[in-house]
């Protein structure tokens, strides 16, 4: 299914098309490019989020993150001052 759009660009946006169509794109296929590509991004950054949330609710992990730290402390010479 086509859908048509029309949107006016300020310059920024214009300029970012310009940056897009190198290449000989069209500016529809430039378009799209730029909505797919931008769509992965924010999948990629909503995935990884989840995965920080997961990771920081991990009760067993960060105990053991917090075992690994206080192991690491007793092995680190002490600071001269």
């Amino acid at each position: 299914m086509s859908r048509s759009l029309h949107v006016r660009l300020d310059d920024n946006s214009a300029a970012a098309l310009q940056i897009v169509r190198e290449g000989s794109m069209t500016d529809s296929e430039a378009v799209r490019t730029a909505l797919l590509e931008s769509a992965a991004r924010r999948r990629a950054r909503s995935a990884l989020a989840a995965e920080v949330e997961r990771l920081a609710s991990d009760d067993a992990d960060r105990a053991e993150m917090r075992l690994v730290r206080e192991q690491m402390a007793e092995l680190a010479p002490d600071s001269v001052d």
